[in-house]
């Protein structure tokens, strides 16, 4: 007999237990991680919101009051509480990436998947017109297109790069689990 043969089945990859959007503002990262949560019937927490429970204040008194390496470690800490915990769709803040820990984290977790929620610029300021006094970032585009040319580089080390400029969210939900191997094959969900 064909020693070849007895070769042992290939082990097919874990589905992922985690499923991480990052990306730039106005990539849709809380919306689409809702869905997808919703989609898989799992957990979704969103960084920033889980960061502003724990400090009790917004995260533009955070970097005004203690500055953003202060922020930064509170970040990297409540990423990876959250990133520890099983069926779970986290939506990063946009400039979670740019901390090499957290990426690290992220990258290097059995059955964490990140996935980088891809859109230009002109998507960014499209989609957040009017958010400036909510994204005050949005004031200053020089500083703002600076910050997008720094973190694209990041971003595209994720598991998963998908540009989502022309998608609607129910179809970047679908594009994300078949990527990943978990839709139905019968019912187009999980």
């Amino acid at each position: 007999m064909d020693s070849s043969a007895l070769q042992p089945d290939r082990e097919a990859p874990a589905l992922p237990q985690r499923l991480v959007l990052t990306g730039f503002m106005g990539s849709g990262k809380s919306t689409v991680g809702r869905l997808l949560a919703r989609q898989l019937r799992w957990r979704f927490a969103d960084a920033d919101a889980a960061i502003e429970a724990a400090a009790g204040t917004s995260i533009a008194r955070i970097f005004a009051e203690r500055g953003e390496v202060w922020f930064r470690q509170l970040e990297h800490e409540t990423i990876r509480e959250l990133a520890a915990q099983d069926r779970l769709v986290l939506a990063l803040g946009g400039g979670a990436i740019e901390d090499e820990r957290t990426r690290s984290l992220l990258l290097n977790s059995p059955g964490t998947r990140l996935i980088h929620l891809s859109v230009t610029l002109d998507t960014v300021l499209l989609r957040c017109r009017g958010s400036e006094s909510v994204r005050p970032l949005m004031q200053d585009k020089e500083n703002l297109e600076a910050r997008y040319v720094r973190r694209l580089p990041l971003y595209s080390q994720a598991h998963l790069n998908l540009n989502v400029d022309q998608l609607r969210p129910p179809a970047v939900v679908d594009a994300v689990l078949e990527h990943f191997g978990m839709l139905s094959s019968s019912s187009g969900s999980f």
